[in-house]
């Protein structure tokens, strides 16, 4: 008889292990707290000054080209940021006849006021439906859900934008142009402002335009000073642009 053969001996595979997990390391963001408020010549400034202490070179070009510094302030509040939003995306004077319409029309200009009015009455005014739904929904926003505007110029700037841009139909270059202008945030940026990018390729004679993401990595330099360096650069782009003969962008509406 044949001899019985051995059965084969099981192999047990090994599982490859999986590589432990590794733990996401999250650098947390440099918070700045603002300084003052530029509300006025005095505050603009000793923001200068305080930008002039981080980056001297900068500011001596841009004000030998751009002259002083503007103050350029807006009408605060709810107003303010109403007056912005109307703006957009038309002519200077067709944005004054409807705001002034506006607060002809719904006199006191405030949250409770917009919200009162009906859709007849904000389409006589000139508003188009997008633009009343960014009002109206700014208006339930400072009424119902409690966003205090005029708090917000003592946010960090980042801080400041995120609750501005959580409200639907406000833009990232609204926001910052309220922070900027109406509340004097020190520190509110646009970096994805074209006249402001050009500006900067310009000032600091880079071969190419930076977009909003590079040219917020640019301004971090100038922290918490951003707003007096973005004021400096659109007053630098007018000169440059009328030195050059080239015609003008509309840098800030």
């Amino acid at each position: 008889m044949a001899p019985k053969k051995k059965p084969a001996s099981k192999r047990v595979a090994k599982k490859a292990q999986a590589p432990a997990p590794r733990t996401k390391v999250i650098k947390p963001r440099l918070r700045y707290e603002p300084g003052r408020l530029i509300d006025g010549e005095e505050a603009l400034a000793e923001a200068t000054q305080g930008l002039r202490a981080l980056d001297a070179d900068l500011v001596g070009r841009l004000i030998e080209i751009g002259g002083p510094t503007p103050l350029r302030l807006r009408e605060p509040g709810f107003a303010g940021l109403a007056s912005i939003i109307v703006s957009q995306q038309v002519s200077v004077a067709s944005a004054r006849a409807i705001f002034g319409r506006l607060e002809t029309r719904l006199a006191p200009l405030d949250a409770q006021t917009l919200l009162a009015a009906d859709d007849d009455a904000l389409r006589a005014i000139g508003l188009s439906m997008p633009k009343m739904r960014a009002l109206r929904a700014l208006a339930r926003a400072v009424a119902l859900d409690g966003l205090d505007l005029g708090a917000l110029g003592a946010m960090d700037a980042a801080d400041a934008h995120r609750a501005l841009v959580a409200v639907s139909g406000i833009g990232p270059w609204t926001a910052d142009i309220f922070l900027l202008f109406c509340l004097g945030h020190p520190d509110a940026f646009p970096a994805g402002d074209i006249a402001l990018q050009e500006a900067a390729r310009l000032a600091l004679e880079l071969d190419v335009r930076p977009d909003a993401r590079r040219l917020e990595a640019i301004a971090e330099r100038w922290r918490p000073w951003r707003g007096v360096a973005a004021r400096m650069l659109w007053a630098y782009y007018r000169q440059a642009k009328q030195r050059s003969g080239m015609a003008l962008a509309n840098a800030s509406g």
